[in-house]
């Protein structure tokens, strides 16, 4: 029998077994996926804490059903491992690891080096390796390949299949999960295209076959672009409306009435998350090898990275409407996620304009209901304060920064001297309301 066929009646059987490389947003949600779905997975990770946490069935992720996970872990079909050795009992392996920017913002491919170091030096022949984690396009094929086949001696399409598959997850969103979000993969060859698109629907209803990982990693970067150059045009119309007292909201809402060639989307404070502020910077990379100008994509960047620094000012400017300076003034932040409802601060502008506030010598409270200690980028540790009259009353000024559902518009209104709302969270007209 065939590797391709001797995998394949794995698959179909639910005999495979699944590795997954980085249990943190990304891999445990799809750890978990495979789990559920009666595969055997083991879950590799660095982290004890996150090992001890996973096998004693303790969920760290908000979006994952709690007793859901606690009966996998008890069933034995997850389990977490910092033996990277055991790698050599898998069919499948996902990499789901972190790919962060250097200080130059130069793509960090240190923990996919690793990872794919790891896999090499435990491969055995018949194993489709995946990796998930957001990337420049051509890193499958330029990057892993070569260093997979130079470290493992074994040849690629014969002894084992590559591909790229981007993830998808949105945190925080009940609608689209695992199952219902479509998912794109492009492999190096047919037969790894196969595998990979057999493994993936078991888990998800829809998988789109591209012709190339380089296209499949180009879907990623083009998905998150596309919002980052729209969200910077929103914001940029923002501030001038804002010069030109124009409600930019009003002008949103009156906008979406057209039923074609509109989006709509929101201003805000900046962009946050691992995804959106930094694939730009994937793509700028690559870009510059192939001497190519990403000139519209880096003005975007550009008015995102402003945009922090705006806020700032805008709150400097309120302070200074009710004759008050900035400096010495308490600033109560409400909300440093960096989008509703979830416990995720990468990123997140709200930290930027916290430091910023900082500087300028302004003492900082936070209140966020589902992150209860921050770091900001400079190393400053915050717990967040309980809500109440008090907190608010005791206030210079309240900057809403992320538009929590469990807010409430008209207790904030009513118990804060001075409000710089920047998501339009308080839809009642007053003169100590200042919006973005």
């Amino acid at each position: 029998m065939s590797l391709k066929n001797d995998i394949l009646q794995k698959i179909a059987a639910s005999e495979e077994q699944i590795g997954v490389i980085g249990l943190g947003e990304i891999g445990l949600r799809l750890a978990v996926a495979f789990a559920s779905a009666g595969i055997s997975v083991i879950g590799f990770e660095k982290s004890a804490e996150r090992i001890t946490k996973v096998n004693a069935g303790q969920n760290y992720i908000q979006d994952l059903n709690n007793e859901d996970f606690s009966r996998l872990i008890r069933t034995e079909k997850l389990r977490a491992s910092a033996n990277f050795s055991e790698l050599s009992a898998c069919d499948a392996i996902f990499i789901c690891v972190p790919t962060p920017l250097d200080v130059f913002k130069k793509p960090d491919m240190s923990h996919i080096r690793d990872s794919c170091e790891a896999i090499a030096d435990n491969l055995k022949k018949g194993t489709f390796i995946c990796l998930e984690s957001t990337t420049y396009p051509t890193t499958t094929e330029d990057f892993i390949l070569p260093l997979v086949e130079e470290k493992s001696k074994l040849k690629h399409g014969e002894d084992f299949w590559l591909a790229f598959s981007p993830e998808r997850v949105d945190p925080g969103n009940a609608e689209f999960l695992t199952r219902n979000t479509p998912k794109v993969i492009g492999a190096l060859t047919d037969d790894g295209l196969e595998i990979g698109q057999a493994i993936y629907k078991k888990i998800i209803d829809a998988v789109h076959p591209v012709s190339s990982p380089r296209v499949a990693e180009m879907v990623k970067i083009l998905e998150n672009t596309y919002r980052l150059v729209n969200i910077s045009l929103i914001n940029e119309m923002a501030l001038l409306c804002g010069k030109m007292d124009i409600n930019i909201w009003e002008v949103i809402e009156a906008a979406k009435t057209k039923p074609y060639g509109f989006q709509t989307f929101y201003p805000g404070p900046g962009i946050g998350g691992h995804c959106i502020p930094l694939d730009p910077f994937y793509l700028e990379y690559i870009a510059r090898k192939f001497n190519f100008d990403l000139s519209l994509i880096n003005t975007a960047g550009h008015i995102n990275n402003m945009m922090a620094h705006r806020m700032t000012i805008k709150v400097t400017s309120a302070l200074n409407q009710h004759k008050k300076a900035i400096n010495g003034s308490n600033i109560l932040f409400l909300g440093v996620a960096y989008k509703p409802n979830i416990d995720d601060y990468r990123e997140s502008p709200a930290l930027k304009i916290m430091e910023e506030v900082i500087k300028k010598g302004g003492n900082i409270l936070y209140h966020d209901p589902f992150i209860p200690k921050i770091e900001t980028p400079s190393g400053q540790l915050f717990s967040s304060r309980e809500i109440s009259m008090e907190l608010l009353q005791n206030a210079d000024c309240v900057v809403i920064c992320t538009n929590h559902d469990a807010f409430d518009p008209s207790f904030i209104l009513n118990n804060s001297l001075l409000i710089v709302d920047l998501r339009n969270a308080i839809q009642e007209p007053s003169e100590k309301v200042y919006k973005l």
